[in-house]
């Protein structure tokens, strides 16, 4: 794996299950050595959480409510005291817009539902970004890791005020990439293909948007959580170290093509 992660300490936001692109990217790191905090939101999910926590030994799973400042300042005073201080990386990979507000028009959507997908899907990277820096700046510097999706450039039938979420997403990526740079960290962000997990369930018309990839993306095949990984791997390894502000797309080279 590039770099290898022995030594690497770092936060994982966004496992829900095994299917997680969080997960993906998690358990290639800590393949690689690496030695993982995880968050949750839920009771629901914290079961599932902790123990795909525990198959790769993190001592340290806790809850972490995005939309709280308190919360996330919390969060990471338990990870600097887990880890003495200091992380090495930061993966975000967490979003969130009502399901009724992926199927109708996006005209009609309520301005609480629409600063509710803003505040979870893009707001919380600087959030976490901001209680980060000072525990990646004890280590030297660090990398940090969003997802993002085309449908932040381009309008995806359903994707509706989720895709605005993610054009802020990436405009943040730009921006905090400029601010932290004179700290030696690095913000970037990965834009996947879809992917079969417990949130795309909730976008009408998905098996439609997979298929459409399929037909017309250049390599004609889906991808999955273990291709993110690996190229989360990549941008999150020493051998991406003068690569930030960017947006690596892993989508079978569908972003490329016209029609």
């Amino acid at each position: 794996m590039p770099g290898g992660y022995e030594g690497k300490r770092g936060v994982v936001l966004g496992v829900a299950n095994r299917r997680s692109i969080a997960w993906g990217i998690a358990k290639r790191l800590a393949d690689g050595g690496a030695e993982l905090a995880f968050t949750y939101q839920g009771e629901r999910i914290e079961k599932n959480v902790r123990e795909l926590a525990d198959s790769v030994g993190s001592r340290l799973v806790t809850a972490c409510d995005v939309r709280s400042d308190e919360d996330v300042t919390r969060v990471f005073d338990e990870v600097a005291d887990r880890f003495d201080g200091g992380i090495d990386f930061l993966v975000h990979s967490v979003a969130f817009a009502a399901a009724e507000d992926l199927e109708g028009r996006f005209t009609d959507t309520p301005r609480d539902r629409f600063w509710l997908a803003l505040d979870v899907s893009a707001y919380s990277l600087v959030a976490c970004a901001r209680a980060a820096e000072p525990l990646m700046e004890a280590r030297g510097g660090g990398s940090i890791l969003t997802m993002t999706y085309l449908g932040g450039e381009r309008a995806v039938p359903h994707y509706n005020v989720m895709g605005v979420a993610k054009a802020t997403l990436d405009a943040s990526v730009r921006y905090l990439a400029w601010d932290l740079g004179e700290k030696n960290i690095r913000v970037n962000a990965i834009s996947a293909g879809p992917v079969r997990t417990l949130a795309a369930r909730s976008i009408a018309g998905f098996p439609t948007m997979e298929a459409i990839v399929e037909e017309r993306a250049p390599l004609h095949r889906h991808i999955d959580s273990d291709d993110v990984g690996a190229a989360a791997a990549y941008l999150l390894s020493d051998d991406a170290r003068n690569v930030t502000g960017t947006t690596l797309y892993v989508d079978s080279g569908y972003h490329a093509m016209g029609m």
